[in-house]
């Protein structure tokens, strides 16, 4: 085997490998494909489209040779259209002194790219990801020239187009010309991912490190929204994670789940992360078993390295990555994405703000909508609350003229902020507006409540609370098992809480209800139910004791205490759904609300019980409190003392 220069300049990943030709056998085994720039470029003409390979693994050497041919032939080329999914570098072929060379089209906005767009000078294809490779095959965008990059053959001819599949496949397949840049720094990936050098009608060799794409480093708002979308994600699911600013966050939230699989787009330092410290096994998964598959990279060169020649890990053409129906047939199948903006009433743009492009449609239509039809999949919609530093809320009463309706109101199961999870799926209008409300930025809350009753979405006198009380419910959330066993989650009411509450007092009996509120009423009408959302913590307190069913919560008791005046004391009163009781639930959740009101400064409660109600008085005489009583009219005053500092 040759030993020559190339051996020795081969790059951090073949180095070692012996199977790779040195560039003096490569020229001699091919040497119709190592020629001039002038001769290369010459097979390129007037009104051709040209494709240039993706995001981390676009050709950059290659590129800058082209716009440095057009630059010094001007009348070479005349009406290129350039082709690319993702542009991370910079994009010269859109500017200004090209424009009669060259026309951009995007099937996805980058940064380089989005400026030139929206001022005209670049165009922009909104498509399903999964769908642009049959626009190459069908000749719909017919491709004469495509520009990619590789890592160098191994001694059977073959090279891989390591970081970059996706579309690039599709295009190496279906392109008249191809001309690669052999670059020892492409890893070599598994998969669909190998081209012969007899597929390849010119090469270039260069030597030059791949454009890195890295993640911005986790905040407080980023870690909160991965510790709320790790409590939708179980073991054994398999998931798949979109680009943007919160992967990394979501990964660290995912560090104790078991036996993650992963199809996904995009593969992320943050994923390679979770497959180093084997968190992801992909034991589970119902397709690919045992496998990571992605269709392309972004991220540094620590994780170019771990998946080169890694047999874990598998690239797949976006066809069949993207597809909405392999990717509805894996079970459990999490697809978690961002968005620029959601409306009220569930639809996002991920696309473009008004009528300004941002992105593009990519992948994340046909992820989300293939995991709604998973059989116990899950689409998660990630992002912020607010945008420009807190000036803008990501979540807004209408999309405005001109956005991309990316995700339909019917695409999204799960809406994460760094305020919690909203639930939408299968929800009205109403109850989704004010789930989506509920996890909005507390400043803008008040206004979406007065807009939505504008353009009646929620109910015209919607109750609502001025105030940060907000900033109690996630420190305030507990889970306690009762002496019978049962596993309840206690948190404060929100305000989307209505249809729970509902529930839970339409299911009482009316024995139930008397003890409760001790008349004879057998409705509990929205105009009381907002009484117990509209809650201010400064003054009361009010608490659900929930019971998790699947994907959903039940109601099964509710607590409350409100402040008497000055003298440090609440009243208090519970109630628990009948066939929840006697299994301990009334104790714990007493016990709980007197440690909430010893926490703010309370010195104990008072309360109103019917005589007859023996399980309520039963629960405050197991109650480290100390009581004075007195019965009047078959109803007893109860003052209650905490005997110690809680």
């Amino acid at each position: 085997q040759s030993r020559g220069p190339l051996r020795r300049k081969i790059g951090i990943f073949h180095k070692k490998m012996d199977s790779n030709l040195d560039l003096m056998e490569l020229k001699t085994a091919y040497p119709n494909k190592f020629l001039s720039i002038e001769e290369i470029f010459g097979h390129i003409h007037r009104g051709d489209r040209i494709f240039v390979g993706t995001a981390c693994g676009e050709p950059q050497y290659l590129v800058t040779l082209l716009v440095e041919y057009a630059n010094a032939h001007p009348k070479a080329f005349f009406d290129v259209e350039v082709f690319q999914v993702w542009t991370l570098g910079v994009a010269p072929y859109t500017d200004r002194k090209f424009v009669r060379n060259f026309r951009h089209n995007s099937f996805f906005i980058g940064d380089s790219t989005r400026d030139p767009v929206n001022k005209g000078l670049a165009d922009y294809t909104p498509v399903f990801l999964s769908q642009v490779p049959g626009l190459f095959s069908k000749k719909r965008v017919p491709l004469d020239a495509a520009l990619i990059q590789t890592s160098p053959p191994d001694a059977n001819g073959y090279m891989s187009l390591g970081v970059s599949v996706d579309i690039t496949r599709a295009a190496v397949d279906n392109a008249t010309t191809i001309i690669a840049q052999v670059n020892p720094q492409m890893p070599r990936v598994y998969g669909d991912t190998f081209i012969h050098m007899n597929q390849v009608d010119f090469a270039i060799f260069q030597d030059e490190p791949l454009l890195e794409y890295e993640n911005r480093i986790m905040d407080d708002t980023a870690k909160r929204i991965g510790s709320y979308v790790a409590r939708l994600v179980n073991d054994g699911d398999t998931i798949q994670v979109g680009y943007g600013s919160l992967p990394n966050a979501i990964a660290a939230g995912l560090s104790k789940k078991k036996d993650i699989g992963i199809h996904t787009e995009l593969l992320t330092d943050s994923v390679v992360d979770l497959m180093r410290k084997g968190i992801v096994t992909n034991k589970r998964k119902t397709i690919d078993r045992g496998k990571t598959v992605a269709a392309f990279c972004m991220g540094k060169r620590e994780t170019y390295q771990y998946i080169n020649e890694n047999p874990e890990i598998e690239f797949r053409g976006v066809e069949y990555t993207n597809n909405p129906m392999v990717i509805a047939g894996i079970k459990n199948l999490v697809a978690i994405n961002g968005a620029l903006q959601i409306d009220l009433t569930g639809q996002s743009t991920a696309e473009s703000i008004g009528n300004q492009f941002y992105s593009g449609i990519g992948g994340q239509a046909d992820f989300m909508r293939g995991a709604t039809l998973a059989p116990g999949g899950k689409s998660i919609l990630v992002f912020p609350s607010t945008a420009k530093n807190g000036r803008y809320s990501r979540i807004i009463p209408l999309l405005a003229e001109g956005a991309g309706v990316t995700l339909t109101r019917g695409d999204i199961h799960y809406v994460v902020t760094e305020f919690g999870v909203a639930h939408i799926h299968g929800k009205n209008i109403r109850e989704r507006a004010m789930d989506l409300i509920s996890v909005a930025h507390p400043k803008f809350r008040p206004r979406l409540i007065e807009k939505a009753k504008k353009l009646k979405l929620i109910y015209e006198d919607q109750a609502y609370v001025l105030g940060n009380q907000e900033d109690y419910a996630e420190s305030l959330e507990s889970y306690r098992t009762t002496s019978k066993g049962l596993m309840l989650k206690f948190r404060p009411v929100r305000i989307n809480d209505e249809s729970l509450i509902k529930d839970m007092f339409y299911a009482l009996s009316d024995k139930s209800m008397y003890r409760r509120f001790m008349s004879a009423r057998k409705d509990m009408p929205h105009e009381l139910r907002q009484n117990f959302i509209a809650t201010d913590y400064s003054k009361e307190m009010l608490i659900l004791a929930t019971v998790e069913k699947e994907d959903r919560e039940e109601l099964v008791a509710l607590g409350q205490y409100a402040k008497c005046g000055s003298d440090r004391m609440a009243e208090v009163a519970i109630v628990v759904c009948d066939n929840y009781q006697n299994k301990g639930i009334g104790t714990e959740l007493m016990s709980y609300l007197a440690l909430v009101a010893g926490k703010q400064g309370l010195l104990g409660f008072t309360a109103e019980v019917l005589g007859q109600n023996l399980p309520m008085l039963h629960v405050f005489e197991k109650m480290d409190f100390d009581i004075n009583s007195s019965l009047s009219e078959g109803t007893y005053e109860l003052s209650m003392t905490f005997r110690k500092t809680n």
